[in-house]
């Protein structure tokens, strides 16, 4: 890269990176260059499978575990149990922490079908879990294919390495399950980094709910999520489109339906690609070295928005066209004081100029905070409604 848009690029994002780290820090928490040198009295933790409690002291103790074969000639502390295996049909608690703290950062990279991997996160004495997702979908890779993705929230690295930077803060305990509703084992490689510390009263609980619907039935608005009550702020949107037409499909605008608004929201976006933080169906309109214009998708990552993934098809079997798209409302979250419904419609363009209601397969993951308790999430779909064929 030339060294001149490097600079003009850093300059650019920096400012807005240190922005969006000053919202919500709280003791120990300073996820922010700026006020980076404060000393604080949090306690610094990460659970792995080498420390599957997070205890002062304890990693790399293990005797045995996934790693014993290549291990067997050097012994304890060299790598001995480096990941753990899921067997099919059964639930593996990642995490159990004792609070009040927040966890920081997640990392891992799961093996087999990330569809059929769910992730769940519990805070405090809760029953029903705060967070419900697909592995793939909440690290904003819906369609079981690695790509690369740089944002503030959310970064998959090369190697198909899954990390996710939302704070997550809780006053009791935490708890992080992965189920394996697949035929075969899984393996799981995993970090677990969070901070023991004392949590503002005022600290809403982070959400994450995943919802497909394939086909979307004619005329029929894609519900994002219909069920929060409660006081907190919207914060992101992934969205994984299979598109079943030719032709443009993002037409579809977003609606936020606040606080009681019944018939019309309070916030109404202008199209898909516009509330992505896109524009003119993300087409760049490129030329050739002939100077001949050609049109195609433009895969984009910024700190808060992009489209990440473009699977084009093959032209045999693989013929579907299929994306992945993010927004994160990091410096402008959507606040709500008693409840929250956002849909977003499914649209193109028929011939003469027309809108085209289409009927495509969409999932979601939405990301919030809130007060708790929260509402009952819907039932997740069975294996063979979330798999991606």
């Amino acid at each position: 890269m030339n060294k001149f848009i490097l600079f003009i690029s850093l300059a650019i994002l920096l400012p807005a990176i240190i922005q969006a780290q000053q919202i919500g820090s709280f003791n120990g928490v300073e996820n922010n260059m700026g006020n980076l040198f404060r000393l604080s009295n949090a306690k610094s933790r990460s659970i792995s499978p080498e420390n599957l409690t997070g205890a002062k002291g304890q990693g790399g103790k293990a005797t045995s575990g996934t790693g014993s074969g290549p291990a067997q000639e050097l012994g304890q502390g060299w790598k001995l149990n480096p990941s753990v295996v899921i067997k099919p049909k059964t639930s593996f608690t990642l995490a159990e922490i004792d609070g009040p703290g927040a966890i920081q950062h997640i990392w891992m990279t799961p093996s087999g079908n990330w569809r059929f991997s769910i992730l769940r996160v519990y805070w405090d004495d809760e029953i029903q879990p705060s967070i419900e997702s697909p592995v793939g979908d909440f690290f904003c890779m819906a369609w079981g294919k690695y790509s690369p993705l740089q944002s503030l929230a959310v970064a998959v690295n090369p190697g198909s390495a899954f990390n996710c930077y939302w704070t997550m803060p809780f006053h009791k305990k935490c708890k992080i399950t992965m189920e394996n509703i697949d035929a075969e084992d899984m393996s799981l490689y995993y970090q677990v980094d969070y901070v023991l510390t004392e949590v503002p009263k005022d600290a809403g609980y982070f959400h994450a709910q995943f919802r497909r619907v394939n086909p979307l039935p004619y005329k029929a608005n894609y519900v994002l999520v219909d069920s929060i009550r409660g006081k907190g702020q919207y914060v992101g949107t992934y969205l994984a489109y299979g598109v079943h037409n030719n032709g443009w499909w993002g037409e579809g605008e977003i609606k936020f339906y606040m606080d009681g608004d019944t018939d019309f929201p309070t916030i109404c976006g202008t199209g898909t690609e516009d509330s992505f933080c896109g524009s003119y169906d993300f087409d760049t309109n490129k030329k050739n070295e002939a100077g001949v214009e050609s049109s195609a998708y433009t895969e984009f990552c910024t700190p808060y928005s992009g489209l990440p993934q473009v699977i084009r098809g093959d032209g045999h079997y693989q013929v579907s066209q299929r994306f992945g798209l993010y927004r994160w409302h990091i410096t402008d979250p959507i606040r709500f004081e008693k409840d929250l419904k956002v849909t977003i419609q499914d649209l193109g363009w028929r011939e003469g100029g027309r809108y085209l209601p289409l009927q495509d397969d969409i999932s979601s993951v939405v990301f919030w905070y809130q007060t708790e308790p929260h509402a009952p999430f819907p039932k997740l779909p069975s294996k063979d409604q979330l798999e991606v064929n």
